[in-house]
């Protein structure tokens, strides 16, 4: 009895670990590539680095780490991430995957907010604070997202540690692609740790519940967006050099903004 029970014990701690590893390779994404590279058009436009030179970057790990992380995130991307959003996208209606998007933006208020008050942009601190107020009274904690709608200006800024650090005087950083997290540098790496723990999910008592709602948001992303990490791959000739410098140059201008 004690063997079949510390078998069962064994196959269910298996389980968990494996549904843990899933969770993560989806979770990944809650900054996909595809959202983060040039659009397909620019990108087709980039025959490599040297001609465009309109991105400068340190890669000092291109060969081999991150051009072998590349290679396994895309295969997450195109046979994990993108199907499990294909499945979402035909059976979820897409209110429901809007009032799910619009839940968990609310509920990182907290990072938005303070890396903005970090970065002594006030107008976007004060926007965020009643962007939430709105949000989380009146459209029902952030289920309908009614500010924007009643005030335009009112829009939930993506501002970020690596931001900050940017803004404080961090402004050049060597490119990462990070297993399971996708395009990053060495900067933004450092500035995911205080994010984290600004972010509500960090503190659920359950990590597999707050992997698990992790993986659920970036398949749920990503089914507003099928087929945009396609038509950078088919667009560029280097699908790597395209996305190293479409991430850059989303940061770039974020960090400006």
């Amino acid at each position: 009895m004690k063997a079949v029970e510390r078998e069962e014990r064994g196959t269910a701690a298996a389980a968990r670990l494996l549904a843990a590893f899933l969770m993560l390779a989806l979770a990944f994404l809650s900054s996909p590539p595809a959202g983060l590279a040039a659009p397909a058009a620019a990108a087709a436009e980039e025959e490599d680095e040297e001609d465009t030179g309109a991105v400068t970057v340190a890669d000092p790990l291109e060969h081999p780490f991150n051009r072998d992380m590349y290679v396994l995130n895309d295969f997450l991307v195109l046979y994990v991430l993108e199907p499990a959003a294909r499945l979402e996208k035909a059976l979820v209606p897409v209110e429901l995957r809007t009032a799910f998007r619009n839940v968990l933006r609310n509920l990182r208020f907290p990072v938005r907010f303070a890396n903005s008050l970090l970065q002594a942009k006030w107008d976007k601190a004060a926007n965020e604070f009643a962007s939430f107020f709105l949000n989380t009274t009146v459209g029902f904690l952030g289920i309908a997202e009614v500010a924007t709608a009643a005030f335009p200006g009112l829009r939930q800024s993506p501002e970020d540690m690596g931001q900050t650090l940017a803004v404080w005087g961090w402004q050049e950083s060597a490119y990462l692609m990070l297993p399971f997290f996708g395009p990053s540098t060495l900067r933004d790496l450092l500035g995911r740790v205080p994010d984290l723990v600004l972010d509500p999910l960090f503190f659920m008592n359950d990590p597999t519940l707050s992997f698990g709602l992790r993986g659920i948001e970036a398949v749920n992303d990503t089914s507003f967006r099928i087929g945009d990490y396609e038509a950078i791959q088919r667009a560029a000739l280097d699908p790597y050099i395209a996305i190293r410098n479409g991430y850059i140059q989303n940061r770039t201008k974020l960090i400006s903004e």
